[in-house]
């Protein structure tokens, strides 16, 4: 049986990451850990999905779409990572 994924949880979603990327940039997801340069920062990708889920109806969303959303979030920060990376040269 196929999951149901909620597009509009996802859509506000990657709608917030592009806000918040445009107002505090890409340095605001990743840790600060000389160690790990470029690891992303958990609470900050599920900070854009709460957010994402409360705009939302009064309902709660189904925890596979959150996690679908999850997902998603953190494949676009990974993407946007790798192409900072390709673009510095590292």
């Amino acid at each position: 049986m196929a999951d149901v994924i909620d597009l509009a949880l996802v859509a506000d979603a990657r709608r917030y990451l592009n806000k918040m990327l445009d107002a505090r940039g890409l340095n605001y997801f990743l840790r600060n850990d000389a160690r790990r340069p470029f690891q992303l920062e958990p609470s900050k990708v599920e900070m854009v999905v709460r957010t994402a889920a409360r705009s939302r109806e009064k309902r709660r969303p189904h925890s596979r779409a959150v996690d679908h959303a999850r997902k998603e979030v953190r494949r676009e920060l990974i993407k946007r990572v790798v192409q900072e990376m390709l673009g510095a040269g590292l």
